[in-house]
């Protein structure tokens, strides 16, 4: 008796830190969380018109997690990550999400969307270089397609200079390309870009797609790496 006691106290247990490990995302129509609510606690939803909320957040809430939200459906096109925290106001962000899921952030980064960090430590060398491997594993299996994996034009519409980029670049200055781009056109993979050499300061992520105009964005471009 005291055997099965034990037995069930600790599925108990695990079930519980598993639900406490579970990320949970509250999105709101209005700003300061008024308006339509709509709860994402499954890990993820690739298309917010399943539940009518295509395009209407514009506050939102990480109970718990990290999350990326993206503009298009199947997280793809620009996307931003969020910590925990609550979000009054999207501002730039409003009324564009199609889609969110929660993902591993490996890094420790302060609140707001696609942060930076100026101090690094030896996490983030773990990190990179887990990725790396996860990379290297993944072509093991799945041939890449040819040509660059990200272009990047210094103005608007895909014009003026262009670098073409495949690997991670700690610093855009090796290619003589620092705070100059404008537009880019991402052919394959999810790629971080930052506004400090070595992935610090504010980041964006960019999913396959043409970005004809960074807004924003635009100039503050000095590395960039591969995240998916």
């Amino acid at each position: 008796m005291k055997n099965t006691l034990r037995a069930a106290f600790l599925l108990a247990a695990t079930l519980l830190g598993q639900a406490a490990s579970a990320g949970e995302l509250e999105l709101f129509s209005r700003e300061g969380f008024r308006g339509h609510r709509v709860v994402i606690a499954d890990g993820a939803a690739n298309n917010f018109r399943d539940f009518d909320f295509n395009d209407r957040a514009s506050s939102l809430v990480v109970r718990s997690g990290t999350w990326e939200l993206c503009e298009h459906v199947n997280f793809q096109g620009q996307c931003a990550v969020f910590e925990r925290g609550e979000y009054p106001d999207l501002r730039r962000f409003n009324n564009t999400f199609s889609s969110a899921r929660e993902i591993d952030r490996r890094r420790d980064r302060g609140q707001g969307w696609g942060w930076g960090r100026d101090n690094r430590d030896d996490r983030d060398d773990r990190w990179r270089e887990e990725r790396r491997e996860e990379r290297r594993d993944y072509r093991e299996y799945r041939e890449e397609p040819s040509g660059p994996a990200v272009e990047l034009f210094n103005d608007n519409g895909f014009r003026g200079r262009v670098v073409q980029i495949n690997n991670d670049l700690n610093t855009l200055r090796d290619v003589h390309f620092n705070d100059n781009a404008n537009s880019m056109v991402v052919n394959y993979g999810t790629w971080e870009a930052c506004e400090h050499a070595d992935f610090g300061g504010q980041c964006r992520t960019f999913g396959p797609g043409r970005y004809p105009d960074l807004r924003d964005f635009s100039d503050r471009i000095s590395s960039i790496r591969r995240v998916r």
